[in-house]
């Protein structure tokens, strides 16, 4: 068994000129080492980073991570995904037996692009996609989003419902920038940027970073009497565009199956507590909930519309706000996903807190153009 024995993030934040992504990196890894009690250079085995090179700026991006990390002549590699990708990664590391302790970073300084469109247009076909009358790669999304709504017939309001949810969600938690009070008719004013899809029902991006320690479990039982299990994990690809993808959430669904079976779940929908799900996308959340087994195919709108995902209610969807409310992290957007599920099973939710919860998933999406993503369910 694998345990997650420390935490540390730092942000999250709309914009940080402050800081350098090295400086966010290590403030939120000097947390994560003080919450497990482990000092980096003498007790880490392993050191996983996730980080793709085209949102840094400048390849081989690993080459910079040791000196924040604490991983200077240091087994360290990356992986280029979302942090739930590095958290496999690591669980195998462990489960391998190549190491007892071992790291996980993510992090976005998304501030510093000044471009985000035209630097995901260099993940598309350069044929059939990138340049297809110029348009900005959320064209895709919004294609999907209008097939999604035909095919469970849904009304823009019940896609406008998971803003409202989540965007007030987030007014409960601090690292939240984007947190609002907001009612179904503010989201149905919102302009609509690429149909069907509205401004709101977008995440706007963040800057942030998030680092666990994971441990073997007879390390993680002296290392704290509070340790989160890393239950299950599964991840999967469909396809690496959108040219040739099924317009669906396949992947989630897949991710799942593989992380239900290692975690020994039969039903989802009775035994998940609550869930953190991509939504950087409102629709995706419907989506995801759907591919994750929490819901129907045809019932997710209307149990979002009688409170069923709310803070309050009988199956909590993002409780932290999602990425609707903190901001779209990157490849750390599963980090923010896996912290508030371990934050909230250690009871150290704050204001959000949920009660009884033994029981959490984390799921991400790889974001455009991808259909992959990883799933992983964690309890106590």
């Amino acid at each position: 068994m694998v345990a997650v024995v420390g935490v540390g993030y730092a942000g999250f934040n709309s914009t940080t000129p402050d800081l350098s992504w090295k400086e966010i990196m290590y403030e939120a890894a000097v947390r994560a080492y003080t919450d497990a009690g482990i000092n980096p250079r003498r007790d880490v085995d392993s050191f996983v980073t996730c980080a793709e090179d085209i949102y840094e700026g400048f390849a081989i991006f690993d080459e910079f991570v040791p000196d924040q990390l604490g991983a200077v002549v240091k087994p360290t590699c990356t992986v280029s995904g979302d942090f739930l990708y590095g958290v496999a990664t690591a669980y195998m590391h462990i489960n391998s037996g190549l190491a007892d302790i071992a790291v996980v970073e993510a992090h976005s300084k998304a501030s510093d692009i000044q471009t985000f469109g035209n630097v995901v247009k260099f993940a598309m076909d350069p044929i059939w996609l990138r340049n297809v009358g110029n348009a900005h790669p959320y064209y895709l999304a919004a294609l999907e989003m209008f097939q999604y709504m035909a095919e469970r017939c849904l009304s823009e309001e019940d896609v406008a419902r998971v803003v409202v949810k989540n965007k007030n969600n987030a007014l409960l938690n601090p690292a939240a920038p984007y947190a609002a009070n907001v009612t179904l008719d503010d989201v149905m004013a919102s302009p609509k940027l690429f149909d069907p899809m509205k401004k709101m029902e977008i995440a706007p991006l963040a800057d942030g970073c998030v680092v666990f320690v994971l441990a073997s479990d007879e390390v993680a039982r002296k290392l704290t009497d509070n340790p989160v299990w890393v239950k299950g994990i599964g991840w999967w690809s469909e396809t690496y565009g959108y040219d040739t993808a099924s317009f669906s959430a396949m992947y989630a669904y897949k991710a799942a199956k593989m992380a239900y079976k290692m975690a020994g779940i039969a039903n989802p929908a009775k035994e998940v507590d609550f869930a953190e799900v991509d939504d950087r996308f409102a629709f995706k959340e419907m989506q995801h909930i759907e591919a994750l087994q929490l819901a129907g195919k045809f019932d997710v709108a209307r149990l979002m519309a009688e409170g069923y995902f709310d803070r309050d209610g009988a199956k909590p969807v993002n409780v932290s706000g999602g990425s609707l409310g903190v901001g779209n992290l990157l490849e750390c957007t599963g980090g923010q996903k896996a912290l508030e599920v371990v934050l909230q099973l250690r009871g150290e939710a704050g204001k959000r807190q949920l009660s009884d919860v033994e029981v959490g998933v984390a799921q991400a999406w790889r974001y455009l153009p991808t259909h992959s993503g990883a799933v992983a369910v964690f309890g106590v």
